[in-house]
């Protein structure tokens, strides 16, 4: 199609409109107009216009320079079409906040991606001001625990600090680096580390060993940190994402979820005000109200009905408590496949007709729909998300945050606690540090017993993340794959490693034609998983540097 007559604007327009858009000629252009507001007023206006995107802009916005400003007013607070929101975005940097706030944060799972801190790569043993660095709230300071709050962090602070060089040396003594195993870009081969002659190799596996020790140590000793641990966050989202997560943090129990909410709303007016601007005004407040009055609501009937009922202190790891029916499974998944491609007939007559089809066909069908992946990235498509799966958990609270990443499913939690004991790693057995690791968890049982109470939510803060958590996911077949073939990687952390091969495992038993297709799950047990992964990026940056 020929889009000049289209798009015959003067010399002039095209002037202009250089300065907003990628170009002016073609059917397919970037908005680089400076202002966020107008962009995504602009966006939002073209929906509701015959006009190109360009011509609406030298129309409508070129001659009032508050039209972006006025538009979001009108469409969101008069007429509360929420998508429009969606138009804006911000990247934000939250510093200096604890590992409760963290989790609180990340809970939205749609409109909100997210980057923390890794406690992997860094250390925790840092001090500010001779102070750990761990949130003391200001309850808890004012209470008469707060001395015996203080004593159990800076002690778990302690010995995690005097337990790194310790633990290092202790994994370096099980898996010497004469054992390790180094590829040679050069000669493409593998050769023990006793075997290098080459001084530039030699220094780059030492390199490579040297990391992948830190990085198990920090791995294992993470188990000792408080959940009042703080961490950086930088968050990246839309408008509409960021409205909703301020109204869930100002609803929130605890002070340092409020005082949050307060320093995100002051940033974000900084850089799209007009996106936000309503969750302080009328409809904003209403839906704080709702939020609040029907968790107070709902706390009160789960004491009513639940209060006598003991919880099992003894739980298994992972349990699966439904899912869909074997058979009913099937039929949903190859009618579903087949439908994507079938000459209009009714997803209503398809299923009665897979309802007849022997196992043959099934299997058929499905094998088909799974044999060309060649690696975990080649996922299967949507017809899997018509089977789901729902397991209650009960890992360590470090092992939730790993799992808390995944955002296609639906995943609910109880209040941290010390009710339900903690994980050992077999490393703090055999090294020689499992007195002052049981002594740290000793400290804060004791205290979270005393604050939980009178302040459930602030005790919180006292848990380590060896402690085990209450929680259960729900999760469909598709993003079943994704997640235990990514979990489940050598390199991938011990503990959460473990939860998602005994997912697959119950998933098998139930589905096992389902999760033929899942060839990339790996049942081995490593030590030093993290060998490789690290070989491969020092081999990467020694070939940049060259």
């Amino acid at each position: 199609m020929n889009f000049s007559s289209v798009y015959d604007f003067s010399d002039r327009e095209k002037s202009i409109l250089d300065q907003h858009f990628s170009n002016t000629d073609k059917h397919v252009f970037a908005i680089i107009t400076p202002r966020q507001v107008d962009r995504g007023a602009l966006m939002s206006r073209y929906s509701r216009s015959d006009k190109t995107m360009r011509k609406i802009f030298l129309d409508e916005f070129i001659t009032n320079p508050n039209r972006g400003k006025e538009f979001y007013s009108k469409i969101l607070s008069e007429y509360g079409d929420d998508s429009v929101a969606e138009l804006g975005e911000a990247q934000l940097a939250v510093e200096w906040i604890s590992n409760i706030a963290a989790k609180k944060i990340e809970d939205g799972r749609i409109g909100l991606s997210y980057l923390e801190k890794s406690s992997r790569y860094i250390p925790f043993d840092k001090k500010v001001g001779n102070k750990y660095n761990y949130y003391r709230d200001e309850r808890i300071l004012k209470s008469k625990y707060a001395d015996l709050y203080i004593e159990s962090c800076d002690n778990a602070f302690d010995v995690y600090s005097k337990s790194i060089d310790l633990m290092q040396k202790f994994i370096s003594e099980i898996e010497p680096i004469d054992d390790f195993v180094y590829f040679d870009s050069i000669s493409i081969s593998e050769k023990p580390f006793s075997k290098l002659t080459n001084k530039q190799d030699i220094e780059s596996a030492k390199k490579v060993y040297k990391s992948t020790v830190r990085s198990r140590a920090l791995d294992i000793l993470r188990n000792l940190l408080p959940a009042a641990t703080l961490t950086n966050l930088g968050i990246t989202g839309n408008g509409r994402a960021f409205e909703y997560l301020l109204t869930k943090l100002y609803c929130s129990e605890l002070t340092e979820l409020r005082n949050l909410a307060s320093l995100l709303n002051s940033e974000l007016d900084c850089v799209i005000p007009s996106f936000i601007k309503r969750v302080n005004e009328k409809h904003g407040k209403s839906l704080q109200l709702f939020i609040t009055n029907t968790n107070r609501e709902i706390s009160k009937l789960t004491d009513n009905y639940l209060g006598n009922l003991q919880p099992d202190y003894s739980p298994q790891d992972v349990r699966l408590i439904d899912y869909t029916d074997s058979k009913d499974a099937l039929v949903k998944v190859v009618s579903a496949i087949l439908y994507e491609n079938a000459h209009g007939q009714s997803l209503y007559d398809i299923i009665k007709l897979v309802k007849s089809f022997t196992q043959e066909k099934i299997k058929e069908i499905i094998f088909a729909y799974t044999k060309f992946r060649g690696n975990r990235r080649h996922r299967p498509g949507r017809a899997f998300e018509m089977v789901e799966y729902l397991f209650e958990m009960f890992t360590n609270f470090g092992m939730f945050r790993d799992l808390h990443r995944h955002r296609i499913l639906t995943i609910e939690r109880q209040l941290l606690s010390t009710k339900h004991g903690y994980d050992i790693p077999k490393e703090v057995i055999y090294s020689g540090i499992e007195k002052d690791f049981k002594d740290c968890m000793y400290l804060s049982d004791n205290v979270y017993r005393k604050l939980a109470k009178t302040m459930p939510y602030e005790a919180q803060y006292a848990v380590n993340f060896a402690y085990k958590y209450p929680y259960f996911i729900k999760i469909n077949l598709r993003e079943l794959y994704h997640m235990v073939e990514l979990r489940t990687i050598a390199q991938g952390h011990p503990d959460y490693r473990y939860i998602c091969q005994e997912i697959y495992k119950k998933v098998n038993d139930v589905h096992p034609l389902l999760t033929k297709g899942m060839k990339f799950v790996d049942l081995n047990r490593y030590e030093l998983g993290r060998f490789e992964t690290e070989k491969r990026g020092e081999m990467k940056r020694r070939e940049l540097s060259s």
